[in-house]
């Protein structure tokens, strides 16, 4: 499942990098939650909060319905 969830960070994040941000995978848990690190500008976006729920998450949950949530550590 990582390799799936990488391949999905890949499609967002030149749209993340446009704005100086990027994202990395830190783990998936055994009860599919998906934890990602925000750096560069998104780590202290106000937005960052959106960005994750609308963008990320989103796009995880639809690809991978295994994956229960996605959240930032």
């Amino acid at each position: 499942m990582r390799e799936r969830v990488e391949a999905i960070l890949d499609k967002v994040r030149p749209m993340l990098q446009s704005d100086g941000g990027d994202v990395e995978l830190v783990d998936i848990t055994d009860s599919g939650v998906v934890q990602v690190r925000l750096t560069g500008a998104c780590k202290g976006c106000p937005m960052s909060q959106m960005t994750l729920r609308n963008g990320i998450e989103r796009i995880v949950l639809k690809e991978i319905p295994e994956v229960k949530a996605v959240e930032a550590v």
